[in-house]
């Protein structure tokens, strides 16, 4: 296929191009700059200069396309439920350049979003309009789409990871490199989900292969790691020690991450390997975090 992919420099696009390659998919990657063409280029795919805060370009490219992947989003976190917003608006515009057609879409959430609460697992089944998570945003936008005739899936992420990056525990390194100690909130035994970064692009690809309208599919290799682990790895790599603090003191601590600091996001990807036939085989996240260079 022909597939027009956003976010394609990305840290899960850059991945996505390769495997959608090899697979023998033709690509058309989304970069706003030269270096992104340039990198692009290389890897094998066309160019399509766009950028999220033009929709109707990316619209325009989507049309040419006999499938599109969504992967782009504007990780500024501090700004989280507007760039959710954009999201959603971004996703619409792709979706009007595939109506009236069976082309697929598969765009991209969390896997938050797929709670149902108290400490389960999120699930793909899971859909909850009213879920307080922002990023719901981009899935009314695509269930909106999917009422409207558009072939639409959805791939929800964990906290995605390879030894250089790792989610959003990533921007939590800076923080414990500013602060002098690798914290967690209260207890720590909240947890992440987690998946590798080829096991997620293993998964967009099947998803856009399979086609199959309204299904949503969780990329998680691991359900859940508690913070608290994960906190004590930084706090090994960086030779910084490794505190507990206060729900009141996350605040002024991890400042816009204090948002997700104490949050427990479990996944499932049970249903996801049952109807895609899909096994992650990637590292852990722990040991991606082992893996990488702290004075880098």
């Amino acid at each position: 296929m022909r597939i027009f992919l956003t976010g394609a420099t990305g840290f899960i696009g850059s991945a996505l191009v390769a495997e959608l390659i090899k697979a023998g998919h033709q690509v058309v990657g989304v970069t706003r700059s030269e270096a992104g063409a340039e990198a692009l280029t290389a890897a094998g795919a066309e160019v399509h200069r766009g950028t999220l805060e033009d929709p109707e370009g990316l619209r325009d490219g989507a049309a040419k396309a006999e499938a599109v992947i969504h992967t782009a989003f504007d990780h500024d976190f501090s700004r989280f439920a507007e760039n959710c917003e954009k999201d959603s608006r971004v996703i619409a515009a792709l979706g009007q350049a595939l109506a009236g057609s069976d082309r697929p879409l598969v765009i991209t959430s969390g896997v938050g979003v797929g709670s149902p609460g108290h400490g389960e697992l999120a699930s793909e089944d899971v859909f909850n309009p009213s879920h307080p998570n922002p990023r719901i945003a981009s899935e009314l936008a695509g269930n909106a789409l999917l009422e409207a005739g558009v072939n639409i899936s959805v791939v929800r992420l964990p906290q995605v990871h390879n030894p250089v990056r790792q989610g959003l525990i990533t921007p939590l390194i800076e923080i414990v490199r500013q602060k002098g100690v690798s914290a967690y909130v209260g207890e720590g035994r909240n947890r992440y989900a987690a998946g590798h970064l080829l096991d997620a692009a293993r998964l967009y690809r099947l998803a856009v292969e399979k086609r199959q309208p309204g299904a949503r599919y969780n990329a998680v290799g691991e359900e859940g790691v508690e913070v608290r682990a994960i906190a004590e790895v930084i706090g090994r790599g960086l030779n910084v020690p490794v505190v507990s603090i206060a729900p009141e003191q996350a605040p002024e601590h991890f400042g816009w991450m204090a948002m997700f600091a104490p949050m427990d996001l479990p996944a499932s990807s049970a249903l996801t390997r049952a109807r895609l036939g899909w096994q992650p085989t990637g590292p852990t996240l722990i040991a991606d975090l082992e893996a990488m260079r702290y004075d880098a």
